[in-house]
């Protein structure tokens, strides 16, 4: 979801404070598209020779990261040569990132730091590999999806032979949860599915928020079991002029749609139950219910 500077300060207001992992995530989020200029005014850029080579001293990184070791457990722990290791601890000397205690190499604390930021970076271009069908369709409106959350997500995808497959997972998390909370720019299922709807009809407690004409469609379709589920307090739609891509809130687990702006089928569905990335969910939709309108107050 897209925040310009103007904006930040009323979205989050009234919001509790995340805990402190998510609002540094939150903040580095926001921060990205400045970094590079932030960096040019320091006049302090890494060259990208160095930048390589501590990507390729990775796994040595994360080997002592561990725990300290001597050469020789080196060699046996990444499968290297004598002369390789040689040259590993060597380089890692030269830049300040080891240093030699009773004979073994153990990280100071600038190679900590880059070891921690060499993993971190790994699982990013991982993640954003895995997540590639969701990140472009919501390319967009990303800027706050913070990716670190989504890193062992489930992935599903709409295939040739099953394009029903990301829906049919949606579906399947809502059937096993007693409580619905979502976003999207379209309708969470397709209309003529009618066990989605029998769902958040009779069975699970579900408040959406939709654009205006897409709830107004949900109860040109049914007009009658819609209301008859508002009135019981069983359902509550709201509205929204403007939504960045589907958001799924259950019980345990959060998840993200990504849809075909030509047909509005659910292309990819991605869910998780990590809580960071469930902390997430819940303050993006915060945010955006704070800026929302019961739909009969827009719709009489």
């Amino acid at each position: 979801m897209e925040f310009h500077e103007d904006e930040r300060s009323t979205d989050n207001e009234g919001l509790p404070p995340g805990s402190p992992i998510l609002e540094a995530l939150l903040e580095n989020a926001r921060n990205q598209q400045y970094l590079g200029q932030r960096l040019d005014a320091a006049d302090n850029r890494v060259e990208t020779d160095l930048l390589g080579d501590i990507v390729r001293h990775r796994p040595v990184l994360e080997a002592l990261r561990t725990e300290p070791l001597d050469r020789r457990e080196i060699e046996d722990r990444l499968d290297v040569s004598r002369a390789t290791s040689h040259r590993f601890t060597q380089w890692l000397d030269g830049q300040g990132f080891v240093e030699k205690v009773d004979g073994r190499f153990q990280l100071t604390g600038r190679g900590e730091a880059v070891a921690d930021e060499v993993l971190r970076f790994e699982a990013n271009v991982r993640t954003v590999h895995r997540l590639a069908p969701l990140l472009d369709t919501i390319c967009a409106d990303h800027q706050e999806f913070v990716l670190e959350p989504f890193v062992d997500a489930k992935v599903t995808l709409a295939e040739p032979e099953a394009p029903y497959q990301p829906v049919e997972r949606f579906i399947s998390l809502l059937t096993e949860s007693e409580t619905f909370r979502g976003f999207n720019t379209t309708h969470m299922a397709p209309l003529v599915l009618s066990g989605f709807h029998n769902q958040i009809f009779d069975e699970t407690d579900t408040e959406i928020i939709y654009l205006p004409h897409i709830g107004g469609k949900l109860f040109d379709t049914y007009p009658k079991r819609a209301q008859e589920a508002i009135d019981r307090g069983h359902l509550a739609l709201r509205t929204r002029d403007d939504l960045p891509y589907g958001l799924a809130i259950f019980d345990e687990r959060v998840g993200i749609g990504g849809y075909d702006e030509a047909t509005g089928l659910m292309q990819v569905f991605v869910d998780t139950d990590e809580p960071i990335a469930c902390e997430w969910a819940d303050r993006v939709y915060a945010s955006v219910r704070a800026d929302s309108d019961p739909l009969h107050e827009r719709h009489p």
